[in-house]
C-alpha cells in the first residue's frame, strides 16, 4: 500500500487534538508512523492522553519532524506555534492528503462552496443508493473522513471545507465541485481574493478524465474560471445551473426542492450522478423520497395557522436570504456572532417580514444592518423571541405565519455550535405549542 510506505517509520507530529486530530493519529499509529502530538488546550491534552498518544513538544526538536498533520481549525497565522509552522510549511499536510493515499482505488466525489455542502452531498448519496451504487458521505458532514469504516465503497462523496484545503498537498478528487461562493470565513482568510483561490485548490492535481463543476450564475465563480485557466488545469470543466435539471423540476413534487438555494443543490446533484448513467426515473424517485437535513430550512411544525422552521445552519446573511425569500408573512429571529464583511439586503424583502427579533450578543450589530428596512424588537435571546412572537401574533388576525429562526451569523456567544441552538429553539416551539394547544 502507497500509504503504508509514505508513512511508516516517520515522525509526523499533530498539531490540535480535536476529532480530526484524534483520528489523525489513529490512521498513522496503524500505518507504523511515530506519532507526536500537542494540543494547547490542557483538557483536550488530558483526553489525548488516555488514547496512548504521545505529546511532545514536537517544535522544540524539529529537525526530526518528516510531516506535520494540523487539524483545520487552526489558523497557523495566530497559534503559538505560528513561526515553526511558517518556517515548515512544506511539511504540513492534511487529514485531506492521507484519505487520499488511502482511498485511490475509490472513485471519490468532493463538495465544497459556502453554502448547500451538506444538503448536496446528501443528495448524490441518496440517488446513488437508489440506483443501485456502493456510495456513502464522510467528511466535514459529521464524522472525520479517517473515521471511514474499512468496508470498501466505489462511491466516496466528501463534504470539503475551505480549511482542509488551505493546507492539503496531494488531496485529489474524480469528481469536484465548488457549488458557490460568497463572503465567509474572512477573519481567516483576510479577503474574497484568498478566500476563492483557497476553494478552487479542490480542482488542483486533477486528471484529463476528471471532472470540475462550477456555478456559472455566482460571480465569484468567474475568478474561480480564471484561477482554472491560470493553473492550466487538467480536468473537464462543467457549468452548472438551474438550466441543467429544468424538465426535472416540473416534475418534482418534494417541497423542499422549492427554494432557490435547494434548486441550485439539485442541479449540481443531478450533473454530477448522470455521469455514472443513471436514469432521470431514478434519480427523480430519488429526490422526491428524500428528506432535508436538520437545521437547514428544517419545518418542525405545520399548521393553517403557521410554520414553525429551524433554519440554524444559516451562519451568514447569504444563508439566510435563502430561508427570507422562501417564505411569507415572517416573524424573524436572527442573531448571534456575525461573519467578518457580510453584507444585508433586505430591500426587496420587507415585504416578506412581518418582524425581526434579535438575539445574542451583538444586537446593535444587528439593529444597524436592518432598522432602515424591517420593524424588530431587541429580544436578546430565543426563548424570550419566541414570547415576543407569540404575544405578537395574538395582535394580528392574518393566517399562515412563519416563526423562523434563521440567524445569518454564528452560534458560538449563546451555543456550542448550530446545532445546538437549533435544538434549543425547536424544544422552546414544542414546549410553548403544547401549552398553548395548538
Amino acid at each position: 500500500m502507497k500509504a503504508l510506505k509514505r508513512y511508516q517509520n516517520k515522525r509526523i507530529a499533530i498539531y490540535g487534538l480535536g476529532k480530526t486530530g484524534i483520528s489523525a493519529g489513529k490512521t498513522l499509529k496503524k500505518l507504523r508512523a511515530e506519532i507526536l502530538c500537542w494540543d494547547d488546550n490542557k483538557e483536550v491534552r488530558k483526553k489525548a492522553a488516555n488514547l496512548n498518544l504521545c505529546l511532545k513538544k514536537f517544535w522544540k526538536n524539529s529537525n526530526y519532524i518528516d510531516y506535520i498533520v494540523i487539524s483545520p481549525g487552526i489558523n497557523i497565522n495566530k497559534c503559538k506555534i505560528k513561526n515553526f509552522l511558517k518556517k515548515n510549511i512544506k511539511k504540513i499536510i492534511t487529514d485531506l492528503d492521507i484519505f487520499f493515499e488511502l482511498n485511490r482505488n475509490s472513485s471519490i466525489i468532493s463538495i465544497t462552496g459556502t453554502n448547500g455542502k451538506s444538503t448536496t452531498c446528501k443528495l448524490i448519496e441518496k440517488i446513488m443508493k437508489t440506483a443501485g451504487y456502493k456510495a456513502i458521505v464522510v467528511g466535514n458532514i459529521g464524522k472525520p473522513i479517517l473515521n471511514l469504516p474499512n468496508k470498501k465503497k466505489k462511491f466516496i462523496i466528501l463534504e470539503v471545507s475551505s480549511y482542509q484545503l488551505q493546507y492539503s498537498k496531494i488531496f485529489r478528487s474524480n469528481y469536484a465541485a465548488i457549488l458557490n461562493i460568497f463572503p465567509d470565513h474572512l477573519e481567516r482568510h483576510k479577503n474574497m481574493s484568498n478566500y476563492t483561490k483557497i476553494k478552487a485548490r479542490l480542482f488542483y492535481g486533477q486528471k484529463r478524465n476528471d471532472y470540475s463543476y462550477i456555478n456559472s450564475n455566482n460571480n465569484y465563480s468567474k475568478n474561480i474560471r480564471k484561477i482554472y485557466k491560470l493553473k492550466k488545469l487538467k480536468s473537464k470543466l462543467i457549468l452548472v445551473n438551474e438550466s441543467c435539471c429544468k424538465s426535472l423540476l416540473n416534475k418534482v413534487k418534494n417541497n423542499y426542492f422549492k427554494s432557490k438555494g435547494n434548486i441550485e443543490n439539485l442541479a449540481f446533484a443531478y450533473k454530477i450522478t448522470k455521469n455514472f448513467n443513471i436514469s432521470d426515473q431514478k434519480i427523480l424517485k430519488a429526490i422526491n423520497s428524500f428528506k432535508g437535513l436538520p437545521h437547514r430550512q428544517e419545518v418542525i411544525f405545520s399548521n393553517n395557522r403557521f410554520n414553525c422552521v429551524n433554519d440554524s445552519k444559516a451562519t451568514s446573511f447569504n444563508s439566510s436570504l435563502q430561508s427570507l425569500m422562501s417564505f411569507k408573512k415572517i416573524y424573524w429571529i436572527l442573531g448571534g456572532l456575525p461573519k467578518d464583511h457580510d453584507k444585508f439586503d433586505l430591500k426587496n424583502l420587507s415585504n416578506k417580514i412581518v418582524k425581526a427579533y434579535i438575539v445574542g450578543k451583538k444586537v446593535d450589530f444587528f439593529v444597524k444592518k436592518i432598522k432602515a428596512n424591517i420593524l424588530y424588537k431587541k429580544s436578546y435571546n430565543i426563548k424570550k423571541a419566541v414570547d415576543d412572537i407569540l404575544i405578537d401574533i395574538k395582535k394580528n388576525e392574518d393566517t399562515k405565519f412563519t416563526i423562523l429562526l434563521s440567524p445569518a451569523a454564528a452560534s458560538y456567544d449563546q451555543f456550542s455550535n448550530f446545532e445546538a441552538r437549533g435544538n434549543y429553539f425547536k424544544g422552546i416551539i414544542l414546549s410553548k405549542l403544547k401549552k398553548l394547544n395548538v
